[in-house]
């Protein structure tokens, strides 16, 4: 084990016994806000140092071998205790980088999910519907709450945009890497001759912000402006001012909200949304810098680039980041996206423990 990595973990260990200190004096939890953060703090250390213990046995299992090599009536079961020891601690080890990568701080957060309808005219439109069902689906397997936040039909009943709310804990963890280009091939209902068409979609997964006031909005720099929605929701949608538009005039961020019949309630829809926008923005711009010496599942800041393809005439889908294609697109578009989602995170693990080892 690198030096780098054996001092990270004895700090760690020793700031575990720190915690137990604390949290076994009489007054521990006098300070509600003091005891809930020590608890958390002590559950996120107590796996990898129980695990960092587990490496320093096997250890002593690897020296207590190889002290016994000098016994010749021993050395063939030390031999063999030792190539043991030596192949658990490899393993320990690689689990115990994996414990101590970085954690995304948004991982655990809810998420706005922007779906837009790109090239392929009404096809697109109509497969922008058909993500977002992929999307509904998935969530709810997971006992994720999905609300339409703002939509815009075309007239075949696809999404020229829509934009939907996913609350749910884990969210943006398992769907973060869902941001880009969506390539379709299929022949659409329109087709009258059977050609196969292609069309895309672009997708963005914002995580949404705790607060409004987490990121820093002038109001001076907004232009609200306020209009009767259009399309379904009654006479009353007709009738009242209750659509809700938001320009951000510094990044020229632009952001409407007309589902719901209150303004008020389009309005704040659309402030969240639009910080969330702001706030993804920042985000790219930092990833895309960092995009230019490493390569990332997320974080080209290039939402224009194509990630994965939809082949409906083979059945299957191709995710072109990591080279995976699966042939269970039916399944897929019903919202059986674990395997896809299992195989970016593996990936997306092994990149930053790759660049652990860089950097150590």
């Amino acid at each position: 084990m690198k030096a780098s990595l054996l001092s990270r973990l004895e700090q760690l260990a020793q700031r575990l016994r720190e915690i137990d200190t604390s949290l076994q004096r009489p007054d521990a939890a006098s300070d509600q806000d003091s005891y809930r953060r020590l608890t958390r703090e002590h559950a996120e250390l107590s796996p990898v140092v129980a695990l960092f213990e587990s490496y320093r046995q096997t250890q002593d299992d690897w020296q207590a071998a190889e002290e016994m090599l000098s016994d010749a009536e021993m050395k063939e079961f030390a031999q063999q205790e030792k190539e043991t020891a030596l192949q658990n601690m490899e393993k320990i080890e690689a689990e115990l980088q994996a414990l101590l990568l970085p954690r995304d701080p948004n991982d655990d957060k809810n998420i706005f999910l922007e779906i837009r309808a790109g090239t392929g005219g009404d096809e697109s439109a109509l497969f922008s519907a058909d993500l977002l069902r992929m999307y509904t689906r998935f969530a709810e397997q997971n006992h994720w709450r999905v609300e339409i936040v703002s939509s815009s039909h075309s007239e075949l009943g696809g999404y020229k945009e829509v934009i939907a709310r996913i609350v749910g804990k884990g969210a943006y963890s398992m769907l973060k890497f869902e941001s880009g280009g969506h390539r379709v091939q299929r022949v659409p209902l329109t087709e009258t001759q059977g050609r196969i068409h292609t069309s895309a979609c672009t997708v963005a997964v914002l995580p949404e912000a705790e607060d409004v006031t987490d990121v820093q909005i002038n109001p001076a720099d907004l232009r609200i402006d306020t209009f009767r929605a259009s399309g379904a929701g009654g006479q009353h949608v007709n009738k009242t001012d209750s659509a809700v538009r938001i320009t951000h005039m510094p990044t020229g961020i632009v952001v409407e909200c007309q589902d719901d019949r209150s303004q008020h309630k389009n309005r704040a829809q659309a402030m969240s949304v639009l910080a969330a926008r702001i706030k993804d923005a920042q985000m790219r711009e930092q990833q895309a810098k960092e995009a230019a010496t490493r390569k990332r599942l997320i974080g080209s800041g290039d939402r224009s680039e194509r990630i994965r393809t939809y082949n409906f005439p083979q059945g299957r889908m191709t995710d072109h980041r990591i080279n995976l294609t699966l042939y269970k697109l039916e399944s897929i578009m019903d919202g059986d996206l674990n395997e896809l989602m299992h195989a970016l995170a593996t990936e997306y693990r092994a990149e930053l423990l790759a660049e652990m080892g860089e950097n150590a």
